[in-house]
């Protein structure tokens, strides 16, 4: 069983570090840029952006050209308000440049395939895949879902998310319970944390798990093995959301992923 649980590891942790080292994912971030009401120019994005009550908008030189929705722009060009933690991606050459919302305010955050950070990366570490750390649970839902502030890595930002309860489970007979959140898929959730490894062999901030959607008992499975990395542990220009207070378990976590190198 663990032959066959460490091989299913390790091709999910090879699709998500492909994933992760796509030629415009986060590693190619070059810059965080924080918009305001006055233009600004960047040195890694065409034009000069700014933000207001109607969007944000970029105007671009004569010789400069984004590509937005399949087609070429020039000259000034407005985006609609972006919702909270949406985003738009448009072109430039062979980067893109992302323009997005957080923590109510616009950021421009371009993404280049020859970001340093991207050419240097080379993996990351992960702890051995063990059965041990397939951890049976239940989803507790609130009488209604409640929107629950948590920090940022970025200094002044908070993030508020929509909880819909909470998830226990025991780890070594210690009774446990995590704060989850909305996942990306229908029905399914996701928690950040840290433990008693965080900042010795994983990343200090954070840690995030996803979790399958319930079955009709609220019953629940915690693969711990499967705890990744949020880009912050990556790259300096991200706003990732810190775990809510509550969610840093008293136990060392030893599975999943680990600080990266």
């Amino acid at each position: 069983m663990t032959i066959v649980l460490q091989q299913q590891w390790d091709e999910w942790h090879a699709a998500h570090e492909k994933r992760r080292a796509d030629p415009h994912g986060f590693l190619a971030i070059t810059g965080l840029h924080w918009l305001t009401g006055e233009p600004q120019r960047f040195p890694d994005a065409p034009g000069s952006w700014s933000t207001g009550e109607s969007g944000v908008t970029v105007v671009l030189e004569p010789e400069e050209t984004l590509i937005v929705d399949g087609s070429p722009v020039t000259g000034k060009f407005s985006f609609p308000p972006i919702p909270e933690r949406g985003d738009v991606t448009v072109g430039w050459g062979d980067a893109v440049i992302e323009i997005a919302r957080r923590g109510g305010f616009d950021v421009v955050r371009p993404r280049h395939p020859s970001s340093p950070v991207l050419a240097a990366y080379t993996g990351t570490p992960a702890y051995p895949a063990d059965e041990k750390w397939v951890v049976s649970g239940r989803f507790v839902p609130y009488d209604a879902p409640r929107p629950t502030p948590v920090g940022s890595v970025a200094e002044g930002i908070e993030h508020v998310y929509e909880s819909p309860g909470t998830v226990e489970f025991e780890v070594g007979g210690v009774p446990l319970s995590l704060i989850v959140f909305n996942g990306s898929t229908p029905g399914s959730l996701f928690a950040l944390f840290t433990d008693a490894t965080s900042g010795l062999t994983t990343y200090a901030a954070n840690r995030s798990l996803f979790i399958a959607p319930p079955g009709p008992d609220g019953s629940v499975t915690l693969d711990f093995n499967r705890a990744t990395n949020l880009p912050c542990a990556y790259t300096e220009f991200a706003t990732c959301p810190l775990p809510p207070a509550g969610n840093n378990l008293p136990v060392a976590v030893e599975a999943g992923e680990r600080k990266p190198r």
